[in-house]
């Protein structure tokens, strides 16, 4: 994956650290921001995942700090919501001015109330998703427990919040009870899908409801079930980064795909920290691949010689129902089952030694063809060792490998 480290300034001139997350080996189709939740960051592990999630559809994902948190310049004392809002638009600035106006806008928990209120101002949004979003900005005050007493008395209060010491003055207060999201989500004129779990207990299920009832269509909602609030499972995250990435479509203009002219587009990344899950380029396509679970793996995509399978299997389906269509023959389905493992040569001579194993493909085929005599599914069969595929895995071949400069 393609990670850029980005900075610009907010509207006070303080500069705001932020990644540009790219999809591997090829431009982004559109941009996304995303803005993290109450005094998260943008390194939080769920937002790293989602951002992924979508960079290997295509999508280009600026995640960023807002004022006073992270690595971006301020101090958090002196923020407030419409600050984080302010935020927002100057990230969506950023992006036209260097790359191209960002079309969807994702916020989780309090970063889903400023997302929908910064995506009001910024005409290029066409869709919003909200992940554990509150269904207003001064529902976050409950997490100050006994201390909202004390900042209005004083002004000021310091607050543990996640285990970290945090300074709330009274004007951020102020701020979130000057906030109407209900009434501003009843005018909304943008898509809107709604992520929430109902196991979430910092954020609960009805302000998902509320949020919904408010809106007007085209609006969706996804149920989180067995999420936490911060999605601190991995298979949480990266699913409702698939999950929006595929809303996503209805709502947002993709180019048009181009037809390729070679067959070298086939490309993998693996970052260190992401054990063996792998990022694929295959034509205009992307996937992961991976290892099962007992092996070390996520399990979040195919391994390796399972590519290779799906290949020969595909291959096989392929060739036969293109022969049967050239002979006129009914086929009405054709279903190919494979799969792989290192065995024995059967006539080789030192079966004793591990060398002598070789690659196995077992491969069976299942055809829906009532109307064929056995000559003609004899026939059928013998075209399948004629697939492509079939004859490269059969034959002796070359790998030819480069370095690259970086």
């Amino acid at each position: 994956m393609n990670t850029q480290k980005v900075t610009f300034k907010n509207t006070t001139g303080q500069q705001l650290s932020g990644r540009l997350e790219l999809p591997f080996n090829q431009q982004p189709h559109n941009f996304v921001l995303f803005a993290h939740c109450f005094t998260c960051n943008k390194n939080l592990s769920a937002i790293r995942n989602i951002s992924r999630a979508l960079a290997i559809q295509g999508f280009g994902v600026l995640r960023f700090d807002f004022t006073g948190l992270g690595e971006s310049e301020g101090d958090f004392e002196d923020t407030n919501f419409s600050g984080n809002v302010e935020d927002l638009v100057a990230a969506s600035n950023y992006l036209k001015t260097h790359h191209q106006s960002p079309v969807l806008l994702i916020g989780h928990s309090l970063g889903g109330a400023a997302a929908i209120f910064a995506a009001s101002n910024i005409s290029s949004i066409k869709a919003v998703a909200t992940i554990g979003a509150p269904s207003n900005p001064k529902h976050v005050t409950h997490l100050l427990h006994n201390k909202i007493g004390e900042i209005i008395e004083t002004g000021l209060a310091n607050v543990n919040l996640g285990g970290r010491r945090f300074t709330i003055k009274k004007q951020f207060i102020d701020d979130l009870e000057e906030q109407s999201l209900p009434k501003l989500v009843h005018n909304f004129e943008k898509a809107l899908l709604v992520l929430h779990s109902p196991q979430d207990t910092t954020v609960g299920i009805q302000n998902a409801e509320e949020i919904y009832k408010a809106a007007k269509h085209p609006k969706s909602f996804i149920s989180l079930d067995g999420a936490d609030h911060l999605l601190m499972r991995k298979e949480d995250s990266i699913y409702v980064g698939e999950v929006i990435a595929g809303w996503s479509k209805r709502y947002i203009k993709f180019p048009e795909k181009k037809t390729l002219k070679t067959t070298d587009e086939v490309a993998a990344s693996l970052n260190a920290v992401d054990g063996f899950t792998t990022q694929m380029k295959i034509g205009n396509h992307h996937f992961y691949a991976d290892e099962p679970k007992k092996v070390g793996g996520n399990d979040f995509g195919p391994n390796p010689y399972e590519f290779i399978s799906a290949g020969l299997s595909a291959c096989t389906a392929m060739t036969i129902q293109m022969y049967a269509k050239r002979k006129g023959w009914q086929v009405d389905n054709v279903e190919v089952h494979t799969s792989h493992s290192k065995q024995y040569n059967s006539d080789c001579e030192n079966c004793e030694q591990d060398t002598a194993k070789i690659d196995t493909f077992i491969r069976k085929i299942k055809l829906t063809a009532p109307t064929l005599n056995s000559d003609q599914l004899n026939r059928i069969l013998k075209i399948a060792d004629k697939c492509p595929v079939h004859k490269t895995l059969y034959n002796k071949s070359q790998v030819i490998t480069e370095l690259l400069n970086s």
